[in-house]
């Protein structure tokens, strides 16, 4: 990046900003990063809250799957404070109904049991078969869902299951947009991106190769060339 920039991160479900520890060190000295504690809300108008307290007056907002939806809504509701967007994985269509049902039917069971961390299970969902095995992507994984916990965990699927369909509002968004996704992302359908593309006036697509729904850590140096394009 050519000159010095601020950037307002805003993490997913079960992220702080260890999310983005793999990404930060390959965007060059000079750059302010700042990070959205997503973590500490205990409802969705709190979500908004800590985003608006913690960005920027006229932000470049980089979020990550609920992030990149809960930034989609920011922007609707302040179109005066975002300067640009970054949405990573994530579809301004919500949660798929197969994501919707296996969230449904997990929330009993979380609340009456001991948290554990991520299934593996959910682990092969979320990463590319590439990095199942990377114990430097699974382990940073689990340490934020522990570190987290299951009130977090339970705040945030309860919160972020009903999330309305904004695709017919995308063309409201007039700022630059980058949206970034993978082709083998098990969690979002990247035709969903492709149609987003379309709808955003002055948007930018990136779909990547080998990776899945967890680019900030499987394909850093892809992302990070990425927003440098993208801000350059």
């Amino acid at each position: 990046m050519t000159d010095t920039i601020r950037l307002d991160f805003i993490p997913g479900t079960l992220c702080d900003e260890r999310m983005w520890s793999r990404l930060a060190p390959l965007l060059g000295e000079g750059n302010a990063l700042h990070h959205v504690p997503l973590h500490q809300a205990s409802n969705r108008p709190h979500m908004h809250r800590l985003i608006a307290e913690h960005s920027a007056p006229s932000s470049n907002l980089v979020a990550f799957s609920l992030g990149a939806y809960l930034a989609v809504e920011h922007a609707l509701a302040h179109p005066e404070r975002v300067s640009s967007l970054v949405l990573i994985a994530n579809s301004a269509r919500g949660l798929s109904e197969n994501e919707i049902k296996t969230r449904q039917r997990n929330i009993p069971i979380l609340e009456r049991s001991t948290y554990a961390g991520i299934s593996r299970p959910r682990m092969r969902e979320m990463l590319h078969e590439s990095h199942r095995d990377d114990q430097s992507i699974t382990g940073l994984i689990q340490e934020m869902a522990l570190d987290l916990g299951k009130e977090v965990l339970l705040a945030q699927f309860a919160s972020s299951i009903d999330r309305p369909d904004l695709m017919d509002r995308l063309a409201e968004i007039r700022c630059p947009v980058l949206i970034i996704g993978a082709e083998d992302d098990k969690l979002v359908n990247p035709d969903y991106l492709r149609e987003m593309h379309e709808r955003l006036p002055n948007s930018r697509l990136v779909l990547h190769e080998g990776t899945g729904h967890m680019l900030p850590l499987e394909v850093p140096q892809a992302l990070a060339d990425d927003l440098q394009h993208f801000y350059r």
